[in-house]
């Protein structure tokens, strides 16, 4: 007993298809990337693309470059810093006790007129 489904088990996009119906692809170059761990990657790009000069390796996420004898160190990873640990760059030891007397003396006189009540 037949359905009478003419698409039955057939999909979206399914069939031949080839150059033909697709079209020509775009006239390719492969480039040669390198990080510092000495991995090697290839990506594709349109032969009229303007070709970085660099790339991220897809194996460790290393900045990578087309010279493999020299490829581009490393970045430095900086540790986290705490919100305590910028003021105190942007602060010296000498302002940050000025800044604390200024605030507890502003607290004082409002306790004194009976703003702050602890």
């Amino acid at each position: 007993m037949a359905s009478g489904s003419a698409i039955r088990g057939s999909r979206v996009g399914a069939g031949p298809m080839g150059e033909a119906e697709r079209g020509d692809a775009a006239p390719r170059q492969k480039i040669s990337y390198y990080c510092a761990k000495r991995h090697h990657t290839q990506p594709s790009f349109a032969a009229d693309a303007l070709i970085p000069e660099m790339w991220d390796c897809p194996r460790c996420g290393l900045p990578a470059s087309q010279d493999q004898g020299n490829p581009p160190p490393a970045p430095k990873v900086e540790p986290y810093k705490t919100h305590l640990a910028y003021v105190k760059e942007r602060r010296s030891d000498v302002e940050a006790a000025e800044i604390l007397d200024e605030a507890l003396q502003l607290l004082r006189d409002r306790r004194q007129r009976g703003e702050v009540v602890f």
